[in-house]
């Protein structure tokens, strides 16, 4: 028995009387007005409220993005006569959305009733891939319209499953080049915030080669040229995701130290040669046998002084577990594939794939990616 399955069972018969308790319209009126337990009461009942709201929520940063209203917001403080004019809303609709946005804290009230930006939309400012995201989120909302659907695995057109059209493919290094441009750009854009999470986290120093598999157009490899200028630079993706980074190397002026070649990892050999190979964002996206072919094969392209960094977010990191458990578990169901995993669960499958150790690095921001780094084991081999 783990650890924590170990203090979780010691604590069944508190958690069980707890449960009782609250569920207990009698002991919720009590703990409501009883002066030690108010302050409990209150951030419980809000935190249900923001679980029940949270759609509400999220439409209200869609309106903040779509109208750009971080940009304008930028330049200073505005008032609402000049905003409506500037957003294309009558005055009382955005008095009405900057009361919402100001309560979740993406703007803020300033002098003279004007309004500013509050501290999470000053966050939105220079960080195109969540503004991506806030906009990828209209497939998502329409795959879990029905999310009892979902969940029972009910026949229907998925959205998701759409937009990342390898994930149903038969043979994905067949897909055109129309039909991977839409999801590569997404992950493209996205890629900076996990790209500083990773480069301030692992040092690069050590290795002489590195090989982004599934590395999409480049831009994580991108980030890593700048960081370490002695690095050779390998991507492999998809045949015409490759020929999209290649041409990003090229314009990036990186044609002579990378190389992106097209293939399956899933049915090809890697390319040879990395001391480093990196997955970025990809065993989360594939079920447990596609995950061990791959790491199977990553174990086979290391050499002995090799490491494979696997980088994404992942189950039951703390403090993370509504972004891991809750957003990335129902995102890649209707997807159609993969599910995130824990690092124990990870370890787990590295040691089946022949890597003797395994050490987590600790990242700025877990929520936004995880760093685990692991050593091939090439005694028998």
């Amino acid at each position: 028995m783990q650890a924590s399955d170990l203090a979780t069972f010691w604590l069944e018969p508190v958690l069980s009387l707890r449960d009782r308790l609250v569920a207990s319209p009698r002991f919720r009126a009590w703990a409501a007005s009883n002066p030690l337990t108010r302050p409990i009461a209150r951030r419980q009942a809000r935190s249900l409220f923001d679980v029940t709201a949270g759609f509400v929520y999220s439409q209200v940063l869609a309106a903040c993005v779509r109208l750009q209203l971080f940009d304008v917001l930028a330049a200073g403080p505005q008032a609402v006569p000049d905003l409506a004019r500037r957003l294309g809303l009558s005055e009382e609709a955005t008095v009405r959305l900057m009361r919402a946005a100001g309560s979740l804290k993406l703007v803020s009230r300033r002098s003279r009733g004007r309004w500013g930006l509050g501290p999470l939309g000053a966050a939105m400012i220079g960080n195109p891939g969540i503004a991506a995201m806030v906009e990828h989120h209209a497939l998502l909302y329409a795959d879990l319209k029905e999310p009892l659907a979902l969940l029972r695995e009910e026949p229907g057109e998925r959205q998701l499953q759409n937009y990342w059209s390898y994930a149903r493919s038969e043979t994905p290094s067949s897909l055109p080049a129309e039909r991977v441009g839409a999801y590569t750009q997404l992950m493209g854009t996205s890629q900076a915030m996990i790209s500083q999470e990773i480069l301030a986290a692992y040092p690069l120093d050590r290795h002489r080669q590195i090989l982004d598999v599934g590395g999409g157009d480049g831009s994580f490899l991108t980030a890593v040229a700048e960081r370490a200028p002695h690095l050779r630079l390998t991507l492999f993706d998809l045949p015409p995701v490759a020929a999209r980074a290649q041409q990003r190397f090229a314009d990036k002026g990186l044609g002579e130290r990378a190389l992106a070649i097209g293939g399956d990892f899933l049915r090809d050999p890697l390319p040879r040669g990395a001391d480093l190979i990196s997955l970025v964002r990809i065993v989360h996206d594939h079920p447990d046998d596609a995950v061990m072919t791959l790491f199977r094969a990553a174990r086979v392209a290391l050499p002995p002084d090799g490491r494979l960094l696997i980088a994404e977010p992942m189950s039951a990191a703390p403090a993370s577990e509504p972004a891991t458990d809750a957003y990335f578990g129902f995102y890649l169901m209707a997807m159609g594939r993969g599910r995130p995993r824990s690092v124990p669960e990870i370890r787990t499958m590295l040691r089946r794939a022949g890597f003797a150790r395994t050490r987590v690095v600790p990242s700025p921001t877990p929520v936004l990616a995880r760093v685990l780094v692991a050593v091939p084991d090439h005694s028998n081999v």
